[in-house]
């Protein structure tokens, strides 16, 4: 079903400069170009490192400052918009640290899923629209109901790591469109203890799915 409240301000921005969602000030594109300076400040680096189960992830920033506050504003605020940088910036990471390999492994991106109830209030998935920006700039093929969520799990915010891996254990199944035999990269917004990436990654090992990886647009520690 088409995002019209997207297309909408997709069309708005020919005519009119939009202000930026973090600021208020105006922008030439998504963000004004004290914010996007600001951003880059978040960046990570080296961006790799060694999450929950041993997977690799590659988080483009720390989250903190400025990027925490965009990620708020993206998925609280209705400003999807903020999806086009952020994807962006996660894309041209991965492709500084996949290459050469990336020229022969083309893996399929799946977005970590909302439940049905909680994107029908929040009007999309952020870690689709992200994944969305990302495949624009890596060319890999997107898959955004490789999973799907069957079960509305409560904020993770503030629970113990035993609390999470209960809470999210058995939320998800496979969607449409994967196979055995296939190799995934798992994409989400946030990569905070790993309990999210790690329920999502062995239910795509027990169907057969190759996980190579999570990226992820931050992450709160490494």
């Amino acid at each position: 079903m088409p995002n019209w409240n997207q297309i909408s301000q997709d069309i708005l921005s020919l005519f009119l400069h939009p202000n930026c969602p973090l600021c208020n000030r105006s922008a030439e594109t998504v963000l004004c170009q004290n914010c996007q300076r600001q951003l880059e400040q978040c960046q990570l680096s080296p961006p790799q490192f060694e999450g929950k189960g041993g997977i690799a992830v590659v988080a483009w920033g720390e989250y903190g400052g400025l990027l925490k506050r965009a990620i708020a504003a993206f998925k609280y605020e209705n400003y999807p918009q903020l999806a086009r940088p952020l994807g962006s910036y996660l894309g041209k990471t991965w492709l500084t640290v996949s290459a050469p390999a990336s020229t022969f492994l083309k893996p399929i991106v799946v977005p970590i899923p909302l439940h049905p109830e909680k994107q029908k209030q929040r009007g999309y998935n952020q870690a689709e629209l992200i994944a969305r920006s990302f495949c624009a700039v890596t060319g890999l093929p997107l898959k955004p109901q490789g999973l799907k969520r069957i079960k509305n799990t409560k904020a993770l915010f503030g629970l113990t790591p035993e609390e999470r891996e209960q809470t999210v254990a058995q939320a998800f199944i496979i969607g449409k469109g994967l196979k055995s035999g296939q190799t995934v990269l798992i994409l989400d917004d946030i990569y905070t203890t790993g309990t999210t990436g790690h329920i999502a990654q062995m239910t795509l090992q027990q169907a057969g799915i190759n996980v190579i990886g999570v990226a992820a647009i931050a992450a709160s520690q490494r």
